[in-house]
């Protein structure tokens, strides 16, 4: 079943001392645009997240953030500068003599002192990083894929309904079309009787009514544009019910929809057919903005 490009997942997934946060939405787009936020800890895993991300998805702006936390001991160190430090308590005890007071300086007091004390990130293992990422990456995209097929779902339900107006549209002006072509008949008929004279109208070559009528029914015939779009909407059809990417097809398909349509209306040359054809049209038009949220 076709999926929606609208879509949001999120996972939560904590593995020792370490807490990962990874939220994906996305939104239409004509391409696969993966846009990635997270720490530079995992800057070395950014071509690893985009080919998960894009061999889930097909079409569609994906937003992706990850956060990361890491509690326990093992993520920082803390050194000392032991010559450092050994120089100031040396540099506290001389300044005590001089002076002759007590040496009150305290070991919180020299760790203190600048460059007595440094901290460092501890690089943690890549492949373990990776792996844990990858577990919460996969499961924030399982949801938001389950969002987007039901989204799709419901689009497809809708786009169907829609193909089914259609189809009563097109029967309806089938129905029609012939009277188009009887009703110009009496028209044109009474017009000559209006201006003929009894006497003049036995003198009337029927034969010129019969091809004028003729050509009316040529210009406006319809027969084709309709047959045509039953095949387009039983094509709809089966691309709807179709597993994997279908938004471009019916894209496609829709503008041929929309042509054929026009077509009829241009022809119609009757109030009752273009007032379907306008119904037809505006039932087009909500659909081309649906299909652009399908995958």
């Amino acid at each position: 079943m076709a999926k929606s490009m609208t879509g949001f997942g999120r996972s939560e997934k904590v593995f020792d001392t370490r807490r990962y946060s990874v939220e994906i939405k996305s939104v239409n787009s004509r391409f696969c645009d993966i846009n990635i936020r997270c720490p530079k800890l995992f800057n070395f895993a950014d071509a690893v997240i985009r080919k998960t991300i894009s061999d889930s998805l097909t079409r569609g702006k994906v937003d992706v953030f990850i956060n990361f936390e890491d509690s326990g001991e093992s993520g920082s160190e803390v050194t000392v500068n032991r010559a450092l430090a050994l120089a100031y308590s040396r540099a506290m005890e001389q300044i005590a003599e001089l002076t002759g007071r007590a040496d009150e300086t305290s070991v919180s007091r020299i760790g203190m002192f600048p460059d007595v004390l440094s901290s460092r990130q501890v690089q943690l293992d890549e492949e373990v990083l990776s792996a844990e990422l990858d577990s919460a990456l996969r499961e924030a995209l399982e949801g938001m894929n389950a969002m987007r097929s039901a989204e799709g779902a419901a689009l497809v339900t809708d786009l169907m309904r829609k193909i089914e107006s259609l189809e009563t549209l097109k029967n309806e002006i089938a129905d029609r079309a012939p009277s188009v072509v009887d009703d110009y008949r009496t028209r044109l008929s009474e017009r000559v009787d209006q201006i003929l004279s009894d006497a003049n109208r036995a003198f009337y070559d029927e034969s010129r009514l019969a091809a004028e009528v003729a050509v009316f029914a040529d210009k406006c015939a319809v027969d084709e544009e309709l047959k045509r779009l039953g095949s387009h909407f039983a094509q709809g059809r089966k691309i709807l019910s179709e597993d994997g990417p279908v938004g471009k097809k019916m894209d496609f398909l829709i503008q041929e929809i929309n042509r054929e349509t026009n077509t009829i209306g241009s022809k119609a040359n009757d109030i009752e057919i273009t007032n379907r054809v306008l119904a037809m049209k505006n039932l087009i038009e909500e659909m081309r903005e649906q299909i652009q949220n399908l995958v």
